[in-house]
């Protein structure tokens, strides 16, 4: 049996209350005010909004080094505001029509700094979303403070939230502790801030100040959405979650009133390359994932009776039994506690504390357990 079909994305048109189908504009940029854009589209049809809105910088001018030199700041027109009110009155004019646009399981994600973010999460809150964390994005390399007037703003906020504290939401959680070394995901994440190929330049210049990594957006996409999922970022820039989604094989929707913005996120989107199928195929959660005996390893002749497993420093070793026991001088016992009777150790992962030779090395015998579950799924 071969490796299980490729994920078909999913296209469905919802149906808005009486009113005809309406085509999602997927994989597209809508060129126009978000809040605009947002109304015309039908209610429940989106899985996941990310957004990265206006901070309201509220600068009072040119920011400069020591040196003279000027700091290529957030200076555009477009995160101006008349006062703190208008922020407010837009804040909640935005996520009305996310949460209209939004599935019942759907979630959003909005990333801020302190200048914003306390005012978006209590305008989630008043508006019926239910936090499920705050998540710090820790800056590996941040701006310095140049007049050493306060301390150096090395971090954002992203807030995650569902759509109320009964909904159900997508998490994928068991993605999250493999991307993490089998630990589980915390609330910090550290990345550095965008630059190198990644930071996008003409003519010398940054085109867009705020860019994102895209390992930030790839780690919540990864987290929070399946493959066919639709993504909307309402304030889609030069096209990080766009690039990001098409890669992992979610479905995007991005809009942008800037036409500099639009092109370049064109361009760079047309140049992602997706994820192949075996990239992109997860770790299941633990409930979701079809137990696996290691016997049935040895019963389908993946691993045959008599074979070695040792663990990756070749400290111990154990040889495979037809029963699917594993047997060490005179102990016999699962993979799991020999495992820990060998390390004298409270517990074991046996799938990923043993390995098996190949002529490539040493290899865990999860990857048998992985393939096996690739070749049986329906």
């Amino acid at each position: 049996m071969g490796v299980i079909d490729k994920v078909k994305a999913r296209v469905a048109v919802p149906m808005v209350d009486d009113q005809p189908r309406v085509q999602l504009p997927l994989d597209s940029i809508i060129m126009q005010d978000c809040i605009t854009a947002m109304r015309a589209l039908p209610a429940k049809s989106v899985d996941m909004i990310f957004a990265d809105p206006p901070y309201n910088l509220q600068l009072g001018g040119d920011l400069s080094r020591p040196d003279g030199s000027h700091v290529d700041a957030v200076t555009d027109d477009w995160d101006k505001f008349d006062s703190l009110a208008a922020y407010d009155q837009f804040t909640r004019a935005w996520l009305t029509e996310a949460r209209r646009i939004l599935k019942d399981d759907g979630a959003i994600w909005v990333i801020g700094s302190y200048h914003n973010i306390f005012k978006v999460g209590s305008a989630i809150q008043d508006l019926g979303y239910w936090i499920l964390n705050d998540v710090v994005w820790r800056k590996s390399n941040p701006m310095p403070n140049f007049k050493g007037t306060r301390f150096t703003n090395a971090h954002e906020t992203l807030i995650w939230a569902s759509m109320g504290e009964k909904a159900r939401y997508t998490f994928n959680y068991r993605s999250m502790k493999t991307l993490n070394d089998e630990l589980q995901m915390r609330s910090d994440w550290e990345f550095p801030v965008c630059g190198g190929q990644e930071r996008l330049k003409r003519g010398g210049v940054k085109v867009h100040p705020t860019q994102k990594p895209e390992a930030l957006i790839y780690r919540i996409l990864l987290a929070c959405t399946k493959p066919g999922d639709v993504v909307l970022d309402p304030f889609f820039g030069i096209g990080t979650t766009g690039a990001v989604a098409k890669r992992l094989g979610r479905r995007w929707i991005g809009i942008e009133r800037e036409i500099d913005y639009v092109d370049a996120a064109r361009e760079r989107i047309d140049a992602a390359l997706p994820l192949d199928e075996s990239a992109l195929k997860t770790m299941q959660s633990p409930k979701a994932a079809p137990r696996v005996a290691f016997g049935t390893i040895v019963e389908n002749g993946m691993l045959v009776a008599g074979a070695v497993l040792t663990d990756a420093k070749r400290r111990y070793r154990v040889t495979v039994r037809a029963d699917g026991s594993v047997m060490s001088g005179d102990t016999t016992g699962s993979i799991h506690k020999l495992g820990s009777v060998l390390q004298g150790a409270p517990a074991c992962n046996g799938w990923t504390f043993w390995h098996y030779e190949t002529p490539e090395g040493l290899k865990p015998i999860d990857d048998l357990r992985q393939t096996y579950l690739l070749a049986t799924q329906i």
